[in-house]
């Protein structure tokens, strides 16, 4: 083969769209290590809400005390007693809680490990460490445990990733196989329908599997089902809707948005108290940590405070509802404005 002839042929294999797609690919490796690694290589505390139940006077030192810790891990308050810290914590507005006894030497710590085990361990570590360099012990109450089979607990995000998994590849197989964008809103409507469908087999298969067959996280199967069949179908729609608007490059954009920045945003190896503040800000608004965390509240909170992640879902799915059936419209009109001045 001549070198002209190898020129001519990469030429036509290697064109300026596969070329623009390689350099995507490129460009979400990148991101994808940028993302984890920035978000996960040096988990620390930061503001963590944290509840502190003593006599005013002890309560109001404590106070200052653990706001003055070394970059401000904690976000200390008054709490009014120890009943109320258990129901706070319950309720997911604090992430633990210092009961102090200034009669005896040794305090409680209320933490719910259920929330994260590597936020629960941290806090014991600190408080522990605290407490001493003022001759005191500590004793650790678990408002919440985690599931003895729910190592880290980390089942809940390994769960909503598998739903998210399943939401993005089923619309991409969709568009691999009839088209990225749809020709018209009816078909449009049938890959929502489609997707719906995949969203409440795969929502049911993974809460049962979590669930009865390997008993990694407790809570209602019902509530973790239609949590899945939300969270796979918002998903599936968003991911359908950059289709539509992008063609096969919305693929890419939707494991930017979903993989890349919202996997290790999710709260799922580290929680949100521990994050870097980029990934801390953007994980709640993004459907793999809303997901997360209704998961969790599901499992270990009494599905408390699951209102605002349950939205952010909704509005994906909304949204990705929208824009798939607008695309799908906005094509079938050039398509038809086109079609006259061709015969013509």
């Amino acid at each position: 083969m001549t070198q002209n002839s190898f020129l001519a042929e990469l030429k036509d294999a290697v064109t300026p769209r596969a070329t623009l797609l390689v350099l995507g690919v490129l460009a979400l490796q990148l991101l994808f290590i940028a993302s984890y690694v920035g978000a996960l290589h040096d988990p620390k505390p930061k503001d963590v809400p944290f509840g502190v139940v003593a006599p005013q006077a002890a309560a109001e030192q404590a106070v200052t005390r653990l706001d003055r810790l070394p970059g401000s891990p904690l976000d200390p308050r008054v709490v009014a007693d120890e009943a109320t810290a258990r129901e706070q914590i319950m309720n997911r507005d604090i992430d633990g809680a210092l009961i102090i006894n200034p009669a005896r030497t040794t305090d409680t710590l209320l933490v719910a490990s259920g929330g994260g085990t590597v936020l629960a361990t941290t806090l014991e570590k600190y408080l522990t460490t605290l407490e001493a360099s003022q001759q005191r012990t500590i004793r650790t109450v678990d408002v919440a445990p985690a599931s003895p089979r729910d190592f880290d607990g980390l089942s809940a995000f390994y769960l909503v990733v598998g739903w998210c998994v399943g939401g993005y590849l089923c619309a991409s197989i969709l568009a691999i196989s009839s088209g990225a964008r749809p020709a018209n809103p009816r078909r449009a409507a049938i890959r929502l329908s489609v997707m719906a469908l995949v969203a409440i087999v795969g929502g049911l298969g993974g809460a049962v599997i979590v669930g009865p067959i390997l008993n990694a996280l407790p809570g209602s199967v019902v509530a973790l089902w239609g949590l899945g069949a939300l969270v796979t179908f918002a998903v599936g729609a968003a991911t359908l809707a950059l289709q539509g608007m992008f063609g096969i490059v919305g693929i890419g954009l939707a494991i930017l948005l979903v993989v890349i920045a919202g996997n290790p945003s999710a709260g799922g190896a580290f929680p949100y108290p521990m994050l870097p503040p980029f990934w801390q800000a953007i994980g709640p608004a993004l459907p793999p940590g809303a997901g997360t965390w209704v998961a969790r509240s599901i499992a270990y909170f009494d599905s408390n405070d699951t209102t605002d992640a349950l939205l952010v879902l909704s509005a994906w799915a909304a949204a990705g509802i929208v824009i798939t059936l607008l695309a799908s419209e906005l094509r079938r009109r050039r398509e038809a404005e086109r079609s006259p001045t061709e015969a013509g």
